[in-house]
């Protein structure tokens, strides 16, 4: 027997995160379902260091780029009507969505 469906989000971009969080915390109010979260979990840093001069000449001075994961979680209960409802929603190109039930 199910006992809870986990939705977890990932984005680059935090403010997309957070209206796709908004945006399940209003269907779980209007279908009345228990929710819980969103939960913020830790930002991962992908560090990328490249090197300036491409011919090896001069001095080592390099770049570092980064690029930031905002992940989130929230626990639902599991409803048809709310799961329904939550496939529905147009997410944009960068936030991914996990629905897993346990």
């Amino acid at each position: 027997m199910v006992s809870k469906a986990r939705i977890r989000l990932s984005s680059t971009d935090p403010k997309d995160i957070n209206t796709i969080c908004g945006e399940i915390r209003e269907i779980a109010e209007k279908t009345g379902v228990k929710l819980k979260g969103p939960i913020p979990l830790p930002t991962k840093k992908l560090m990328v260091p490249t090197r300036k001069s491409p011919a090896g000449q001069g001095t080592n001075t390099y770049d570092k780029w980064e690029m930031r994961i905002h992940k989130r979680l929230i626990d639902v209960d599991p409803n048809e009507r709310f799961l329904k409802r939550l496939m529905r929603i147009r997410a944009p190109d960068d936030v991914f969505i996990e629905i897993e039930l346990v």
